[in-house]
């Protein structure tokens, strides 16, 4: 069982604290709108708490489920509340076109959340290449990136209480490619899927 705080109080913050609930975690949720935060937690059931905004989360883990540009400043706000934390960004840095990266360097939000979190915090990409449904009705396969060996097995661990598979891709570099394997999803959602009823994975061959 993992301790999950949830900054964020939209859909992707109900899916994934449904499924954490689930899958027997605990679970926080911290909102800069307290009422919407207690709403949420309350909707949720199963034990879910409202923590204090800007506070120190209750959970080891901390999921941002925050849209990107709001990422980073959260981030920097929360400040020495989030040491020893590991963060998890789950954003999407989408142009306004949805058809590339709104930075254009070779960076990534994840990557510019470790400048601004604590030096004991550790930061691992997650949940991005997955659409909120198929998160919340399927078993897709949750791709992670981070440096921190020890953070992406507690991530990974908490992938799997909600029956789904973890795959490391490698250090938090890789988040920029997680960001652009995220600007895939809808260009196949768009062109040669067609829908949003799907997600990028991994097939291997039987040995």
């Amino acid at each position: 069982m993992s301790s999950i705080s949830i900054i964020g109080t939209g859909n992707m913050a109900r899916t994934i604290g449904t499924r954490a609930l689930a899958g027997g975690n605990t679970v926080e949720v911290m909102g800069r709108d307290q009422s919407k935060a207690a709403g949420l937690a309350k909707a949720l059931g199963g034990g879910a708490t409202t923590g204090e905004w800007g506070t120190a989360p209750a959970g080891d883990i901390v999921i941002v489920a925050l849209l990107y540009d709001g990422v980073v400043p959260v981030v920097a706000r929360y400040g020495d509340a989030l040491a020893g934390k590991v963060i998890v960004d789950i954003s999407n840095p989408f142009n306004s076109t949805f058809d590339g990266l709104a930075h254009r360097e070779e960076t990534s939000v994840a990557q510019e959340v470790a400048k601004v979190a604590p030096a004991d915090a550790h930061v691992v990409k997650a949940f991005n290449t997955v659409f909120r449904h198929v998160l919340e009705k399927g078993r897709p396969d949750v791709f992670i990136a981070g440096d921190s060996a020890r953070a992406k097995a507690g991530v990974g661990t908490f992938v799997e209480s909600l029956g789904l598979r973890p795959l490391d891709v490698g250090g938090l570099r890789m988040a920029h490619w997680l960001e652009g394997a995220g600007v895939v999803t809808v260009g196949l959602a768009n062109h040669g899927v067609g829908n949003l009823d799907f997600a990028l994975g991994v097939t291997e061959l039987p040995v």
